[in-house]
């Protein structure tokens, strides 16, 4: 049986090979398709918002998939924009949000906001890792935690970056061996032991990025032999998505709907 460790060298070996087969599967070709053929002609929010072809594959690009159906809430993420400190995405801890507003900058750039590359491409690119990462955590969670977290690892600037990612922490606790019960202790003084314990600059290197995940994959496969593990208790919405708890306040404090 293929470990861990194999499935994820497999995958990352010739990366552009593996994302290129998945832009070829048919749904995911018919969907991009759709995507790149319409959303140039979106002029404003409103008008991403009524399409929900495109407003689905553009959460999906971002890992936000299990957010659609907070339409209030993406609303006030991309009426606000990035470029104020204050602006309601940039308050979040979650950077997906920032990631989004990014892309579909339309408090910025307005009607031609989809024009630029980054609202297509860069949002079909996306796409394709993410539908990639899913795919590979069909077989095995920890590929999918060991492609997240070497996507992501370049923004985790403190331990609190750690924290505010279910994902990325349980990549963490995995390779440090530390308890599940950990998650649950104080949040200041996780921060801190991940700041003693990690040299957080290397996360930016990807060779240390590989060392890394290599202790990871190995330290999961000792704990969920292949096969054996639930791959529906990662990546949920009330569990493993990176969801942070001033996420999920304001959530609450939001209508659901479109506006």
């Amino acid at each position: 049986m293929t470990t861990t460790y194999t499935s994820y060298k497999l995958i990352t070996a010739d990366l552009q090979t593996s994302l290129k087969r998945v832009s070829e599967q048919p749904d995911v070709k018919r969907e991009t398709e759709y995507y790149l053929a319409r959303i140039g002609s979106v002029k404003s929010i409103d008008d991403f918002f009524a399409d929900s072809r495109l407003y689905n594959y553009a959460m999906k690009a971002h890992g936000l998939e299990d957010m659609a159906y907070a339409k209030a809430f993406m609303r006030k993420v991309l009426t606000e924009g990035v470029d104020d400190k204050a602006a309601f995405a940039n308050q979040l801890s979650d950077t997906r949000y920032k990631e989004l507003a990014e892309s579909l900058n339309f408090a910025r750039h307005g009607e031609v906001a989809t024009t630029f590359e980054r609202a297509q491409k860069g949002v079909v690119d996306k796409y394709t890792r993410q539908t990639l990462e899913v795919s590979a955590g069909e077989d095995n969670t920890g590929v999918r935690l060991a492609l997240y977290f070497e996507r992501m690892a370049p923004s985790i600037t403190s331990g609190y970056s750690i924290i505010a990612d279910d994902a990325l922490a349980q990549v963490v606790r995995t390779a440090l061996q530390l308890p599940a019960e950990f998650a649950a202790t104080d949040i200041d003084r996780q921060a801190e032991f991940y700041a003693d314990v990690l040299n957080l600059d290397d996360f930016k290197d990807t060779s240390k990025v590989g060392k890394f995940l290599e202790r990871f994959t190995s330290m999961w496969e000792l704990e969920n032999p292949s096969g054996s593990y639930d791959p529906m208790t990662v990546f949920q919405p009330s569990s493993l998505t990176g969801i942070s708890t001033d996420l999920l306040i304001s959530i609450n404090n939001l209508k659901l709907g479109g506006r």
